[in-house]
């Protein structure tokens, strides 16, 4: 029994002492730009204790004197220290050296004999891809010989066209519209002399010629430009029964325009 007492009691001074002798152990974590770096994971290997350093690369974590703690970010060289008592009093500057980034080596399988004819054949483009590129320059300069594809949207994405299978209102009333102006316009027939006479001597009545005047045209010279306009552009067939202005004006101008070149009035 008092070998029991003994042990027990031994025990409780050892876990006593052990629980006693952690401290925190603190510091900074820098790369060796002395940059902080975060988060590191930190692990006491001692204990098994872990934690990891914040975003200002500071850390904490329970050690006691002659605990081996160990430092790991991806990246870096892993980083071990043991710990002293001298370490527990005052903060660590923990510095990871960045791990070198290993390029892969380029075997050059062919070297340069320095013949130009003999070293083209490696260097230069293959048979392959050159007739690719003559290929697709071909196609691109080439016409189009298919038709492009119509620039709508699918019906399977549009929505429900509620007005399907009804009567517009609108609709009809442009429609019976249409047929009125259609039925009340006169018909179009071949003019007379005595009607294109009439046609004409409207037009220099009714409209400003005075675009033609500008070029130095007499009474004369107007009269014979009206004929050609009426020859090349029928006018007084088309407009003698439905005399509009504006029309009219727009198919002398369309008409002068060829006679002004036939005529060579820029030279005048």
């Amino acid at each position: 029994m008092r070998i029991f007492i003994k042990l027990y009691l031994g025990t409780l001074l050892f876990l006593g002492a052990n629980l006693f002798s952690q401290q925190k152990l603190k510091g900074q974590i820098t790369d060796n730009g002395r940059v902080n770096i975060n988060p590191v994971f930190i692990i006491n290997i001692s204990t098994q204790k872990s934690t990891v350093s914040d975003i200002s690369g500071n850390f904490t974590i329970d050690a006691s004197e002659n605990d081996e703690v160990r430092f790991v970010k991806e990246g870096y060289y892993r980083f071990d220290k043991k710990i002293s008592r001298e370490d527990l009093n005052s903060p660590l500057n923990i510095v990871l050296q960045r791990m070198e980034i290993q390029i892969p080596e380029v075997e050059v399988k062919y070297k340069p004999t320095g013949n130009l004819a003999k070293d083209s054949k490696y260097l230069s483009e293959s048979g392959k891809l050159k007739a690719l590129k003559s290929e697709m320059t071909n196609y691109m300069r080439g016409p189009l010989i298919e038709p492009l594809p119509n620039n709508t949207i699918s019906k399977t994405f549009t929505g429900h066209d509620f007005n399907a299978g009804q009567v517009s209102v609108f609709g009809v009333f442009n429609a019976v519209s249409d047929l009125f102006k259609k039925a009340t316009k006169p018909k179009i027939t071949k003019a007379d002399y005595f009607e294109t006479q009439d046609f004409l001597n409207r037009v220099k009545q009714d409209l400003n010629l005075d675009f033609l005047r500008k070029y130095g045209m007499n009474d004369e010279q107007i009269d014979r430009f009206l004929l050609y306009a009426n020859r090349t552009r029928t006018l007084a067939k088309r407009f003698r029964k439905d005399f509009q202005n504006d029309a009219v004006e727009y198919e002398l101008k369309i008409a002068f325009a060829e006679y002004k070149k036939i005529s060579k009035l820029d030279d005048w």
